[in-house]
Formats: C-alpha cells, structure tokens, sequence
C-alpha cells in the first residue's frame, strides 16, 4: 500500500472509477484500438494499462482473455484479480454487441518497463496522482 497515508484522504471505488475515466484518453489508448476509441467510450484501449495500474495499488493477479468481435480474433483483455479472489475489470464497459471473450487466464506480470505501452502506462499513472495524489512504486505494492 501507499506508505504515504498520512499526508492523503483515504479513496473510495468511486473515486478511483472517477479518476481512472477522468485520465483516459486517445494519448494513453494503446495504438491497436485506437480507430475505436472515443470520448464517450474512453476505456477502449486502456485495459492493459488499466489493469496494470489497479495491480501497483492492491496487488494480485492479472488476467488475460482472447477477444473475438463477430466471431473472428480481435485482440486481448485484461483485468485483475484482486488478493481476495475478487476480480476487478474497470475497462469492461468498452464491448460493443457481438464481442465476447473467452476464459481468462493468469499471467505473469512482466518485469520492469513495459517494452510496447510504457509512456502511455507513465502518463495514465501521472494523470492519476493528479487526481489521487501519491500512488504506491510502480510495479505492485
């Protein structure tokens, strides 16, 4: 957790829902979704980062889904599990009608920067303490 508790408010779910739709936008939308994302649908293309975020916060798994859009492969999904076994997905409203996704699965976290969505994971994250103030080190609590 944020060993910085005493010099900020505690948050809610909402505000971390709040902050999160507050922060996303088309310059943190991962490159592949990018024809898809809007103002009023701005998750679309946040999930990997998303989830990435919600892991440096509380920790746990993260899970990854095969997404299919009229029955044909259309990316990845991804959310958390949180250490409760609770699963948390802040970016599952982006799904239009007739995109399904199938079991997740577990993965690993990867080691240090990510290699492909670094900049736009740094720029979410400072666009977030904006908002939330002092967030726990990058890469889980």
């Amino acid at each position: 957790m944020n060993h910085d508790v005493a010099t900020r408010r505690p948050w809610s779910l909402l505000d971390l829902d709040r902050a999160f739709r507050t922060c996303w936008a088309a310059d943190t939308c991962s490159p592949d979704d990018l024809p898809d994302w809007r103002p009023d649908n701005p998750s679309v293309g946040h999930c990997d980062i998303t989830t990435l975020v919600v892991n440096d916060l509380f920790g746990g798994d993260l899970l990854v889904a095969d997404v299919r859009r009229a029955g044909s492969p259309h990316g990845y999904h991804w959310w958390n599990r949180l250490p409760n076994g609770v699963d948390l997905d802040l970016t599952l409203e982006q799904f239009q009608a007739g995109e399904t996704l199938s079991p997740p699965r577990t993965v690993t976290r990867p080691p240090g920067p990510l290699p492909r969505r670094h900049p736009e994971y740094e720029l979410l994250r400072a666009r977030l303490t904006e908002h939330l103030g002092p967030l726990p080190s990058a890469g889980g609590v």
